[in-house]
């Protein structure tokens, strides 16, 4: 979900702007994602990266991140939607991780679509994590490694969207990407919408997959 700063400067708003606007276009393509039927919707919400921004503006993510939660937990509850973090999320704030910790069992025995978010998520980290613990438990494998990634348990990744017209992976989700479908648009985030979802589930459809096959 990138751009939210771009946005909020061709504008000549303050960056957090920006990041409020991020929020809206989380909420309006989240809930067109569960319209449209879609298994699981995966955002990149807050890197390790990150952490190098100022740090009023990782103050401003993070308030922007526990309002997200509190006022969006009860419509996660009655439309079944089941939340899920990935990512190293426990060394965040006691407040935001307890607030994680409620809004994860509110929603554990949901069994809708999965609305996954990746906080102080990097997935050369996730990779290097999931190995150490297949190691610690016998031999490394493709299986044994895909046991302890983050997302074990979640489909698997068929599409992978980055608005704002920059064309790389910036870390996220590197070994579930293997053979992902890949859309790169100019849109920035703050105005990446339900019809720019359903452009890109359109043109997904076009595509031919053949998995290293011919």
């Amino acid at each position: 979900m990138d751009g939210n700063g771009r946005w909020a400067k061709q504008r000549h708003l303050p960056r957090v702007v920006g990041h409020q606007r991020g929020v809206e276009a989380v909420r309006a393509v989240s809930r067109a994602a569960r319209s449209m039927g879609l298994e699981a919707l995966t955002l990149y919400a807050f890197s390790t990266e990150n952490w190098r921004r100022p740090d009023d503006e990782v103050s401003a993510l993070m308030g922007l991140l526990k309002h997200f939660i509190q006022s969006d937990l009860e419509e996660f509850v009655r439309d079944n939607v089941r939340l899920r973090i990935i990512g190293e999320w426990r060394g965040l704030a006691p407040d935001v991780v307890a607030l994680i910790d409620n809004a994860l069992e509110r929603t554990a025995a949901n069994t809708g679509p999965a609305l996954v978010v990746a906080l102080n998520y990097g997935s050369q980290d996730e990779i290097a994590r999931a190995a150490a613990k297949a190691a610690a438990k016998g031999a490394i494998t493709v299986e044994s490694i895909e046991a302890e990634l983050d997302t074990h348990g979640l489909p698997p990744l068929d599409l992978l969207i980055r608005t704002s017209g920059e064309v790389r992976l910036s870390n996220f989700l590197l070994w579930q990407a293997a053979y992902a479908e890949m859309i790169f648009t100019d849109v920035l985030w703050p105005d990446f919408g339900p019809a720019h979802l359903q452009a890109a589930l359109d043109e997904f459809a076009q595509r031919e997959r053949r998995y290293g096959g011919r």
